[in-house]
């Protein structure tokens, strides 16, 4: 069944808006395009200056012809130089209508070329442009009394008539350019803020994995290294229960590590963005993170339903990350303290160590990146160095109500 859009008048009449309404971008299909209608308009004045009306003035005879195809040679250059082909086709219709050829003949050029003005010179040129027309032609017809006053009338309203059109097609074109800008400037926004959001996920789940792997891996591998050292350097030291709750922290460190892993591998898989709602480690779990490690934990938080689930993730994951660093740098008699208060607008989350640095030669890693990031992410400051009495101090102040993020200091 055939559309409307199939009929053969409808498509060349959406081919001549398209032409009308949009500037043809290659130069050289331009130039062709408007030598082609240069052609078109001489053999329209031709067949007008052919038939004319004795009224309308007399047929040209061999000056009139060349002062009428000059006139329209210029609409090759109506484009690339639109003020020079005025000049010109002005300079040769002064003569032509002074010399009472045929006055129709040209108008078709004429208004053309005017057209061409209006729609790519300023508004000012363009009206001035028709003062100066207009003024010529009541001029001419005045001298050679062609077509008297109502003549006069007529001509002058199809000039006024084809710059104003010219003047709505440049206007037109101005609107339609600046709307397909601001869609692609609009849709370029769209996939920076898309690649942004992308990194972001990246950056966040690369934390979560390096917060949970780091920290599962590290006492994994100390209980792993302290009960081969007892067996191998001293097995009368040998205690069966002892031994059996440090396989027994080694297989709940385990578990652990494999169940958060679980849920980050399920949202990448799901292409989703983890939220608030799902499971978050949180302070609850301190304890839990600070008994393998053999830290001392204090926790004094009044109302615990204060803490946002962002914070108090993020409070979770910089003290796993600070036991981490303990366990990996401090020496293997070092012991580490957990201190988490909240106050009337901030949580801060302090742990220290009693140890010396470890391994100083080793990569230092992202670890105090990844919690200065951690804490960044809610709005909070983090502090990370070593204490003048000995030791390394972590130091979060979070705050418990949305804040913009800032910037932490070392």
């Amino acid at each position: 069944m055939k559309t409307v859009d199939d009929l053969l008048p409808v498509r060349i009449g959406r081919r001549i808006t398209a032409a009308v309404y949009r500037e043809q971008p290659d130069p050289r299909r331009a130039l062709r395009n408007d030598a082609l209608v240069a052609v078109a308009v001489m053999a329209l004045s031709v067949l007008v200056a052919v038939q004319v009306d004795p009224g309308d003035g007399k047929r040209p005879d061999a000056l009139g012809w060349v002062l009428l195809m000059c006139a329209q040679a210029p609409l090759v250059l109506r484009r690339r130089h639109t003020v020079a082909a005025l000049a010109i086709m002005i300079v040769f219709l002064g003569p032509y209508h002074a010399l009472g050829y045929a006055h129709t003949a040209p108008v078709i050029g004429s208004m053309t070329l005017l057209y061409t003005v209006a729609i790519r010179m300023s508004p000012r040129f363009t009206f001035w442009t028709g003062v100066v027309v207009v003024s010529g032609t009541v001029i001419a017809n005045w001298i050679t009394d062609a077509g008297g006053a109502v003549g006069t009338l007529r001509v002058s309203g199809w000039i006024a008539a084809v710059l104003v059109a010219g003047v709505n097609v440049r206007i037109y074109r101005r609107l339609v350019a600046a709307s397909v800008d601001r869609a692609e400037r609009a849709e370029h926004t769209r996939d920076e803020v898309a690649a942004r959001r992308v990194a972001e996920e990246r950056l966040r789940i690369a934390r979560d994995l390096h917060d949970l792997l780091a920290h599962s891996i590290t006492v994994v591998g100390v209980q792993a290294s302290v009960a081969s050292h007892v067996l191998a350097v001293a097995p009368e030291q040998f205690d069966r229960d002892a031994m059996g709750e440090a396989l027994s922290d080694i297989s709940q460190t385990c578990r652990a590590a494999r169940r958060e892993v679980r849920q980050t591998l399920e949202v990448l898989r799901g292409g989703g963005v983890p939220d608030d709602s799902g499971p978050l480690p949180s302070l609850d779990a301190l304890a839990d993170l600070a008994r393998p490690a053999g830290a001392r934990l204090t926790v004094t938080v009044p109302e615990p339903a204060r803490v946002p689930p962002a914070v108090d993730a993020a409070a979770y994951r910089i003290v796993q990350e600070a036991l981490t660093n303990t366990a990996r740098h401090a020496g293997p008699e070092a012991r580490a303290e957990i201190v988490v208060g909240a106050g009337k607008h901030i949580l801060q989350v302090r742990v220290t160590d009693d140890g010396t640095p470890q391994n100083t030669a080793t990569d230092p890693g992202f670890g105090l990146i990844g919690m200065r990031e951690r804490a960044r992410s809610v709005g909070g400051t983090l502090t990370a160095g070593p204490r003048p009495e000995g030791g390394f101090e972590v130091v979060a102040q979070l705050p418990l109500s949305p804040v913009p993020a800032q910037e932490d200091s070392v």
